[in-house]
């Protein structure tokens, strides 16, 4: 045989197994990328999975901020509160010191004596 017959012959013979590794190749990434049992089902549902925790996310962030600002209102309104009854109960200690300066010295030394 001749070079001329070899080179073709031995090109022949290798095309064959690799267009049986193509065609393994194709059938592997065909299934791979089958939208119901392959890779790409799994990543379509990732996809829609992330997307609806992302969502859950912002709601809850929502919630918690709404949580958040109504507390703050609600301990504002506790001081103000606190401070009215602070104010009331002092006022109203104020008015009982007064009026024990206003007595009669005389009751106040009968009180001293007895």
């Amino acid at each position: 045989m001749s070079l001329q017959f070899l080179l073709p012959a031995v090109s022949v013979l290798t095309a064959f197994p690799l267009a049986a590794y193509c065609l393994l190749l194709s059938r592997r990434l065909r299934k791979l990328n089958n939208l119901e049992t392959g890779l790409g089902g799994a990543i379509a549902v990732m996809t829609s999975e992330i997307s609806r925790l992302d969502q859950c996310i912002r709601k809850a962030r929502a919630e918690a901020e709404a949580a958040s600002n109504e507390l703050a209102r609600v301990i504002e309104a506790s001081r103000n509160e606190k401070a009215y009854w602070a104010l009331q109960s002092e006022l109203s200690r104020g008015g009982t010191a007064s009026q024990r300066r206003l007595r009669p010295r005389a009751q106040l030394l009968e009180a001293e004596d007895a």
